[in-house]
């Protein structure tokens, strides 16, 4: 029963850091939503859906980081494995996005197709592409402070931002 328990306080221990950061990160991007919508009547996510999807993407990410073709560059600089992952983010970060405002017009239109064109034709670029620019960075912080973790351990990391 006690390695019950360990397991999974260890488990914990590994998904916080990555649960931490996009539960502040996916608020700060529904913040900038919220702002670029306001008045256009368009309804956003509750705080609660953005929690939860900060739960998925933290469990996501620590999975991710299991399969062998996410640590592509261990050996080389740590900018090969950043640019590297943070691609592999951007692009599973765009087709979510996506997906999600096409799940929103595919309850009003009815069917897929339907949805899609109705997506494309009246969807607010300017919007999509200025969340996409803002998670891009935001992945890329995440990716590379994961990597330096990753080269210089938990424990140096922790001395070097707390002492």
């Amino acid at each position: 029963m006690n390695k019950i328990f360990e397991k999974i306080k260890e488990e914990l221990h590994a998904l916080l850091p990555p649960t931490l950061f996009f539960f502040v990160t996916l608020h700060i991007v529904a913040l900038v939503r919220v702002l670029m919508l306001k008045g256009t009547g368009i309804e956003l996510n509750t705080s609660v859906s953005v929690t939860i999807a900060a739960l998925i993407l933290g469990k996501t990410v620590l999975i991710a980081d299991m399969l062998p073709f996410i640590n592509r560059y261990p050996d080389k600089p740590l900018v090969y494995n950043i640019v590297w992952k943070t691609s592999l983010y951007v692009v599973v970060s765009i087709i979510i996005h996506y997906l999600e405002r096409l799940i929103d017009f595919w309850r009003e239109a009815g069917g897929f197709i339907a949805a899609n064109e109705k997506l494309w034709a009246e969807m607010v670029w300017p919007h999509f592409l200025a969340i996409q620019i803002l998670l891009v960075m935001l992945i890329l912080v995440y990716c590379t402070m994961r990597e330096l973790v990753r080269l210089m351990g938990r424990q140096k990391m922790r001395q070097i931002f707390f002492g």
